[in-house]
């Protein structure tokens, strides 16, 4: 009887070293947080969105990709940064209040699913209704998890239509609330008299599966004035306004001049 040659990986101390080591980094680093301001197309502020900076102490001038970062760290970590959040946002309850504006978060599939879990946070949730969360990755959901999983913390957005795993696949799983499409989609389609005609019947068709779509990614005077004459909902980009940190949130224009 022949046999069978079989390859079994060994884990090393060095490799479970190197590991612990890659971690520890990941946790060192440092938050800090900016908005950038989405306006509704007639110039009206309709929320902001939350970013995170992230930075590593050991050099603090320079920035770590978001998404990096929190691919990095476990999603038990992660769900400890959205609370976090939450808990800076709740300090500013009366500005959105009196405002009547909206304040979204981004957070991954499996971290909003594991919030489930967390009783203070999902209190905290249901105390700040203004709130959003933004899907920034879309993933199927896991066998045992409904609409039900997601819709239980409000309305949810989906962010970056148009790249990676963000298609019209996403759309049929979860009724979101709104979607943003992302920039390389958008100016991809300006290039050409059919793109830009394709963009406003994309639009219309997604209109079908949200409250409405969000442009990501406005950088000109001409592409904000685009966006203004398709079917498109709100905005955002540094057209209208680079981040800016979250202790300035008072001077945000409520309205473009």
């Amino acid at each position: 009887m022949n046999s069978i040659p079989v390859t079994q990986r060994l884990t090393t101390p060095e490799a479970n070293i190197a590991s612990l080591e890659k971690l520890r980094f990941w946790l060192q680093c440092v938050r800090s947080y900016a908005y950038q301001p989405i306006y509704k197309t007639d110039g009206r502020l309709m929320a902001v969105e939350l970013l995170t900076i992230v930075t590593h102490p050991d050099n603090p001038a320079q920035r770590i990709a978001p998404d990096r970062y929190f691919t990095s760290v476990p999603v038990r970590h992660r769900v400890l940064v959205v609370e976090e959040q939450l808990r800076m946002l709740a300090e500013r309850s009366a500005f959105f209040l009196r405002h009547d504006i909206l304040a979204s978060v981004n957070v991954d599939g499996p971290t909003l699913l594991a919030m489930r879990g967390q009783p203070k946070v999902t209190a905290l949730i249901e105390s700040l209704p203004w709130v959003r969360f933004e899907l920034v990755e879309h993933i199927s959901l896991p066998q045992d998890s409904t609409f039900a999983s997601i819709s239980e913390f409000g309305p949810v957005w989906l962010d970056d239509f148009g790249t990676g795993m963000a298609n019209f696949s996403a759309l049929s799983e979860v009724r979101y609330d709104y979607i943003k499409v992302a920039r390389e989609l958008f100016m991809m389609l300006r290039k050409t008299p059919e793109g830009r005609n394709l963009f406003i019947l994309l639009l219309q068709l997604m209109n079908r599966y949200c409250q409405g779509v969000i442009v990501e990614g406005v950088e000109t005077v001409e592409e904000w004035r685009d966006v203004q004459v398709s079917p498109a909902y709100a905005a955002q980009g540094y057209f209208l306004s680079r981040p800016v940190p979250f202790d300035n949130l008072e001077n945000v224009l409520i309205n473009l001049l």
